[in-house]
């Protein structure tokens, strides 16, 4: 499987985290598209099928993470 580059990820889930916010603030049909997405984009880029999945993998991958636990992304 191709790995997204970090960068691309950080990008991804600090869209994700900006849109989930003002989804809860105003409930707006277009943030909630472009969160839709963005969810989407992140899901492929991990090769999850659910965003909380996908969050939880990005996050893995991001520098700093703690790599050698990957308790949270078993089956």
């Amino acid at each position: 499987m191709l790995m997204a580059h970090p960068a691309v990820l950080r990008n991804l889930v600090e869209q994700y985290d900006t849109l989930r916010i003002l989804h809860a603030e105003n409930g707006d049909a277009a943030v909630r598209r472009r969160m839709d997405d963005v969810a989407y984009t992140l899901c492929v880029s991990t090769g999850t099928r659910d965003v909380e999945s996908a969050l939880v993998a990005a996050r893995h991958r991001l520098p700093g993470a703690r790599t050698e636990d990957d308790s949270l992304l078993s089956a």
